[in-house]
């Protein structure tokens, strides 16, 4: 141990060889982990430790720790290498010793039944797992055994330390054999064992609940004891009298904690619904708290009105069905229902003045699937009892989802607003899930409530209580067809005239408003009624998030009734965009809105506006273009090329996506002359070349002008094809000057779109070529430092395979030689970078479905390398590049050889 001196500034004890693994130098090591200062040195001294308690001298140094003398941070340790030497390595113990090792075990328990208590908890452990490993047969009474030693009165400890030692010994075991490695069928006979040992257990614990002598501290862990044998799937009907008992003990606060855990664990196990007659008797139990439930919200006692509302959600949720069928019981189950109600509509504001309601709306989920699962005779009575119910849950929804006054929300921290934003989602998911129940009334009670309150002149009404209604229709309008409904229209005409003086409520008139877009979409003259609110809240930078969401559902599902107002949506969109109101993701969406929008204009006018609104842009990145690259200005040409590549994503005047309806993606462009984006794609390619060329080595720039190419290919298809021979040029000289995955992305795209056509084969041949040659060399030098490259470049060819499931690839290598199939190639990037990790110069080849003809592109070849067509065959320029056995035509995959002309 002593080896300071050997190696300075290192563990002395974490410095000695696992030979060393002596009493003395554990604790040198224990004493270095708990008190150097060092953070390296604690680290050295847990891993030697760690080594010593699976060493053979564990179990000679371990009793050694245990002793009296010792710390209990040394006895702890002591007591953990038992556990650890017993659990992992059992069968490394003789036979004839496992009664020695009990016996000892069971002494040091006595012992440090009046020491420490972790080092008590450590032994206890430990005891279990040699029992679990000895159950059925070595040791077939184990927990009768524990229960007759501890109950001997010939042992030097007190009776409360014995009783306590016991109990923890009791309580561990269960948790032990949840945790234990036994294999599989070594667990079902242990279970079974400790089931019929039970019936030395709960006797016991009955005893100790029920006296009046026995101490808090002795009733308490017989809680925390039952609570654990519960988990072991106990029949519920065997427990029935302890959970009486525990329901007894929620009237002490000293023991109502671990009371609600013993109930709740017992009540939730998956086998208690066999036993409908003891949950029948549970329900009296349960009503029976709610004196003390209303009590405990009233004094804002949150721990005890939680508990309770734990218990009655647990006895609910997890047996309704069950308890529904007892038909004539259904007045007590009611009255559970009517309790789980009031813990719903808890008075105060979640999470701030209640933690308890968020606990009650799964049950809420599990109370109508269960009665809509009923056949129809049934059902129908079910729902004729419910139904107010459920009419009740949303009135309680709606409230408790209502803000609270603006000053006192002001004094909320920013995790507590957190927290309601997600309750009120809950909330939200709920009402929508609940609409199955109630239908379309749910939408017409909301519209009275929501009428009523605007209509009213007797008293001024709040705008929390307007927000909390609209919330509700917003809640299901975003996943229900309310396309039908008989209430949209006036409902339409009440947003209007609601006082909007709120940023919540403003938010809440947006997101309604967006949630009913395809409504508009069919009734468009309703349009003009909601369009105003939604552009004077651009403007607004506090609505940002909703009124820019809004703006864009609605021009993606009403373009086509929006031509007259397009001029002013594009005059506001614009000045919100050169105020810079907006956030980058907002303003992305507001291109795409925008992109939406225009798609329905003639080109003339798309042209136009395109002019107007990108113009200053374009002007802008031309002087960015001509600056001296800095973090500054790459911030800002990476925003621009967003806005350009977000708007080109939706502007689409052939209107691709509305025909999609099938998994088919191509469409044959409609006529009517150039393509718009194609057009100023065209204008300022130029222009992009040029900011390429300052920003090549920049992956974000790099995959920002990838980014408007590509989605420009997946919106337009063929409409794009005017681009691809620029395009292919450039992507070439991008990719061989600086390899970049985002290249290799766009290439999979063309390809894609484009391979089979025969206008557009030779560049799209051409760049494939070139990026293989570019990719195989910088394998050469080590894939495992691109992941990026390799994953896209597996994609690349994933979508070749696509088209041809035969290509295979080939890496020649003057040692070995690799073939596979390109699916498995792509399988995985991690498979990929093992498979293409070269050893020295290595080629790739590609194989067509007759397997005659192969391209040979070796490493060697020059990154330069253009493809060129020339009398029916294909073969490649640069040096070192050849086309062994080529018959015309059959040089690539199927998928890229020069198709027929049609």
């Amino acid at each position: 141990m002593d080896r300071r001196e050997e190696q300075p500034g290192a563990a002395g004890a974490a410095a000695a060889p696992a030979v060393d693994f002596t009493v003395e130098n554990v604790e040198k090591a224990l004493h270095q982990l708990y008190y150097d200062p060092n953070i390296e040195n604690k680290n050295l001294a847990q891993k030697w430790l760690m080594q010593a308690q699976v060493s053979p001298q564990a179990w000679h140094f371990s009793w050694q720790l245990l002793q009296p003398d010792k710390v209990p941070e040394i006895q702890y340790f002591g007591a953990s290498a038992l556990h650890i030497k017993i659990s992992r390595y059992w069968s490394d113990i003789p036979t004839d010793q496992y009664e020695s090792l009990k016996a000892q075990l069971f002494t040091q328990i006595t012992r440090f039944a009046s020491g420490s208590k972790i080092v008590l908890t450590r032994l206890c452990v430990a005891l279990a797992s040699l029992a679990l490993s000895m159950m059925p047969d070595a040791w077939p009474c184990a927990v009768a055994d524990m229960v007759r030693l501890f109950q001997a009165e010939d042992s030097p400890v007190d009776g409360q330390g014995r009783c306590l030692a016991l109990l923890e010994l009791l309580t561990v075991l269960p948790e032990e054999f949840q945790t234990s490695r036994l294999p599989q069928y070594r667990k079902g006979l242990v279970r079974a064992s400790l089931a019929v040992e039970c019936g030395a257990v709960f006797p016991l614990l009955e005893q100790l609940l029920q006296q009046p002598s026995s101490p808090s501290c002795v009733r308490q862990k017989v809680l925390k004891c039952f609570s654990s044998w519960v988990q072991l799937e106990v029949p519920l009907q065997d427990c029935e009298a302890l959970i009486q008992a525990a329901f007894a003990a929620l009237q002490d606060s000293e023991l109502f904690d671990s009371s609600v855990e013993a109930i709740v664990n017992a009540i939730s196990q998956p086998d208690a619904q066999r036993y409908v007659n003891t949950l029948l008797k549970l329900i009296p139990l349960v009503l029976g708290l709610q004196e003390q439930l209303r009590q405990a919200v009233q004094n804002g006692d949150m721990e005890t009105s939680h508990g309770i509302c734990r218990i009655a959600v647990a006895l609910g949720e997890n047996h309704s069905r069950a308890l529904l069928d007892q038909v004539e019981h259904w007045q007590s189950f009611l009255a559970l229902v009517n309790m789980i109600m009031f813990c719903t509509g808890i008075p105060g504001h979640y999470p701030v003045n209640e933690t308890t309601s968020s606990l009650t709306l799964t049950f809420w989920y599990t109370l109508q699937d269960d009665i809509l699962s009923f056949e129809a005779e049934k059902q129908a009575v079910y729902q004729q009892v419910y139904r107010p119910v459920y009419f009740q849950l949303v009135d309680v929804l709606l409230h408790k989802a209502q803000f609270p006054s603006d000053e006192e929300y002001g004094f909320w921290s920013s995790d507590e607003k957190e927290q309601f934003r997600i309750y009120r989602v809950d909330i939200s998911d709920t009402l929508m899930y609940v609409y199955e129940m109630l239908g379309a009334e749910l939408l017409s009670n909301l519209y009275d409530k929501l009428g009523r309150l605007l209509t009213s002149s007797e008293e001024p009404y709040s705008w929390q209580h307007t927000e909390a209604l609209l919330y509700g229709f917003q809640s299901i309008a975003e996943t229900i067809d309310v396309n039908y409904s008989d209430v949209v229209p006036g409902l339409i005409g009440l947003i209007p005239r609601i006082s909007i003086s709120n940023v919540q409520l403003a938010d809440t008139v947006m997101f309604t408003i967006g949630a009913l877009s395809e409504w508009l979409a069919d009734h468009p003259v309703m349009i003009n009624s909601v369009l105003p609110l939604v552009l004077h809240a651009l403007g607004n930078p506090e609505l940002s998030v909703s009124s820019v969401s809004t703006l864009k559902k609605i021009c993606r599902e009403c373009k086509y009734d929006l031509p007259p107002y397009a001029a002013n949506i594009v005059a506001v969109s614009q000045d919100v965009l050169m105020k810079q109101i907006h956030k980058t993701s907002q303003c992305m969406w507001l291109m795409q809105a925008l992109g939406f929008l225009l798609s329905a204009l003639q080109v003339e006018e798309i042209l136009k506006n395109l002019h107007s609104l990108i113009s200053p842009y374009i002007q802008q990145l031309e002087k960015l273009a001509e600056e001296i690259p800095n973090p500054s200005n790459k911030l800002a040409i990476v925003h621009i090329l967003g806005l350009l590549s977000n708007l080109f994503t939706t502007l689409d005047v052939s209107h691709h996506e509305d025909d999609h309806e099938g998994s088919e993606l191509r469409k044959l462009p409609v006529p009517q002359g150039p393509n718009p984006v194609v057009v100023v794609l065209q204008q300022v390619f130029q222009l992009i070349q040029k900011v390429l060329s300052k920003w090549l080595n920049d992956a974000q720039v790099v995959e920002a002008v990838c980014a408007i190419f590509e989605k420009s290919v997946k919106t337009l298809l063929d409409d794009f094809a005017p681009m691809v021979p620029q395009l292919c040029e450039m992507l070439g000289r991008m990719y061989s000057t600086i390899p970049q995955a985002s290249a290799l992305d766009l290439t999979r795209q063309l390809v894609h779109i484009f391979a089979h056509e025969p206008a557009h084969f030779p560049p799209i041949e051409a760049l494939f070529l070139l990026v293989t040659s570019v990719t195989l060399t910088l394998f050469q030098q080590g894939p495992r430092d691109h992941p990026d490259i390799v994953d896209s470049f597996m994609q690349l060819l994933a979508q070749l395979n696509r088209v041809s499931s035969s290509v295979s690839v080939e890496v020649d290598n003057p040692t070995s030689s690799f073939s596979a199939p390109l699916p498995q190639l792509a399988q995985s990037s991690t498979e990929t970078r093992e498979r293409l990790t070269p050893k020295g110069g290595s080629g790739l080849a590609w194989w067509g479905s007759g397997g005659e003809g192969v391209v040979t592109v070796p490493s060697s070849s020059c990154a330069a390398g253009v493809p060129k067509k020339f009398r029916g065959r294909t073969e490649v320029q640069g040096p070192g590049v050849h086309c062994p056995r080529a018959p015309a035509g059959n040089c690539l995959p199927q998928c890229l050889q020069p198709p027929l002309e049609r």
